[in-house]
């Protein structure tokens, strides 16, 4: 897949800046074309937008109201292909949407649920009906009043996971990993890149050189951008911060609610980490550092009296045991409002002093192998590889399951390692794969697992972590690699921070 290499060989043909689901699929890609590549990412893999999205790989339901049908027939056949590569941290949902008198009527809702099940190729998924909530499981949760309602199918996606597979899958295929590494300046010379890189975790600066930068950054894509002094902002990006929050189980059925608003949005409330049910999102333009967004209290009471509109237990604040926050960072179409603002993503080629940057604006995970392809077959002119989509038929680490059977794998690491607790076992199955062989390699017993941090996370976890997976800080394990922070009271949770941190050293 790779061309005859250009007379002049600089560092790294690529450098790939930002370490969100774009940068690290754009990495992958163009790893796996033959291409040296090296992914910059200032904080940890994954830390802001890329960890915080509802979790969902979906066609975008609402956006047909919105006439986005490119958009929502793009994701809908994503949502297979992905299914296909990674089968152990993307499996099926089925979503339960009741009817609501006063807002959509029935016969619109049905409309665009069979748009949803024929625009996109749909193979494996069921497709959707209408349901009886009094009799289906899902009503009992509902307050009485809703009789009617639909089902269909989406998926689930452990996202920052996603994310972290990528980049591994990158790093064996050649790639630079370098987390906690800030690309301070970018200078074009002679037709390449400056790239100034500080390492935060070190203090270290180093200046390499590239053909090529993409620009990947998310909510930082413009000042990124400004790095060079002779950019071009021809794009732009509109801020909008989305938040969720995490109460106790609230139903023990497996669906996912999709719930109507009156403001025309939509919110999810989606079973979580199997004791937990998350709820979300709002849409809130700021102007603020996007590291620092936190959800404030009027959007955590919005989330509250949307959702207890349609369940009979009431949701308050003070059920809330987590939060979190992240900046979507929209291309910006000029819509009026935030909601409406497309989720489709813009890239753009600043291609002078054949010294090219490739700028991301937007996007949705959902999308994210095709932005990907797409981004690196337009850098082809400039590099030596010819246009490939081999990703959509080569899975993720841990994804190389027989006929992407979760359930059959499963139940084979179940015999095969009779002596591991079921639910550990079945969580390091959901979280690694294939790669649970890694794992528990030298392993013979519960013994051999090692120091036991609480909540189900052990020695030989935390080490695969470090190896493997950059993951170099408590909160990296808890909350990113993992979602094992949530078990853990407040006083607990300092204590294992404390205990992870000074392991990790």
């Amino acid at each position: 897949m790779r061309k005859k290499e250009s007379a002049n060989s600089k560092d790294v043909d690529i450098v790939v800046i930002g370490g969100g689901i774009n940068g690290a699929g754009i990495a992958r890609d163009a790893a796996g074309r033959g291409l040296s590549v090296m992914l910059c990412e200032q904080d940890d893999i994954a830390q802001h937008t890329s960890s915080s999205s509802t979790k969902l790989i979906h066609g975008g339901l609402r956006y047909l109201e919105h006439y986005d049908f490119k958009l929502v027939r793009h994701a809908l056949q994503e949502r297979e292909v992905l299914l296909r590569m990674a089968p152990h941290i993307i499996w099926p949902l089925r979503f339960v949407l009741p009817h609501h008198k006063s807002l959509r009527p029935r016969w619109l809702i049905r409309l665009g649920l069979f748009l949803y099940d024929h625009i996109g190729g749909r193979k494996l998924l069921p497709g959707s009906h209408g349901i009886d909530l009094k009799r289906h499981s899902a009503g009992e949760a509902l307050k009485t009043e809703y009789k009617h309602g639909f089902e269909y199918s989406d998926c689930w996606v452990q996202d920052s996971r996603l994310v972290v597979l990528n980049l591994i899958d990158a790093a064996e295929r050649g790639c630079d990993v370098r987390v906690r590494t800030e690309v301070t300046d970018l200078t074009r010379c002679d037709g390449y890149w400056q790239v100034h890189l500080h390492d935060r975790t070190t203090d270290n600066r180093k200046t390499i050189t590239a053909k090529t930068i993409v620009n990947a950054s998310g909510p930082w894509v413009d000042r990124t951008l400004a790095l060079d002094e002779a950019h071009d902002a021809r794009y732009s990006t509109r801020l909008v911060k989305g938040s969720h929050i995490v109460v106790p189980k609230m139903f023990e059925h497996p669906y996912t609610y999709i719930f109507q608003h009156t403001d025309n949005r939509v919110l999810f409330a989606v079973p979580y980490e199997n004791n937990y049910t998350l709820l979300g999102t709002t849409d809130k333009e700021i102007e603020c550092d996007p590291a620092k967004v936190a959800i404030d209290a009027d959007e955590t009471a919005y989330i509250c009296q949307a959702v207890s509109e349609y369940f009979q237990q009431e949701v308050n604040p003070q059920h809330v045991v987590w939060t979190y926050s992240g900046v979507r960072p929209l291309y910006d179409d000029a819509s009026s409002n935030a909601s409406k603002v497309t989720r489709d993503y813009k890239l753009d080629l600043d291609n002078r002093m054949q010294a090219p940057v490739l700028s991301v604006y937007g996007g949705k995970i959902t999308t994210y192998r095709k932005l990907a392809d797409q981004a690196v077959d337009m850098l082809s002119d400039y590099l030596p590889i010819e246009k490939s989509d081999w990703t959509a038929s080569t899975p993720l680490p841990g994804g190389d399951i027989t006929n992407a059977d979760f359930e059959s794998f499963y139940n084979e690491k179940r015999q095969q390692y009779e002596w591991l607790n079921p639910d550990l076992c079945r969580d390091y199955c959901r979280n690694y794969g294939t790669r649970i062989d890694t794992i528990l390699a030298n392993c013979n017993g519960q013994s051999d697992l090692g120091k036991d941090f609480g909540g189900n996370l052990y020695q030989v976890e935390v080490d695969y972590l470090k190896q493997y997976e950059w993951a170099n800080e408590a909160d990296d394990i808890l909350w990113r690699r993992t979602k094992k922070g949530l078990v853990f009271d407040t006083d607990a949770l300092k204590n294992v921070i404390s205990e992870l941190n000074a392991h990790l050293k």
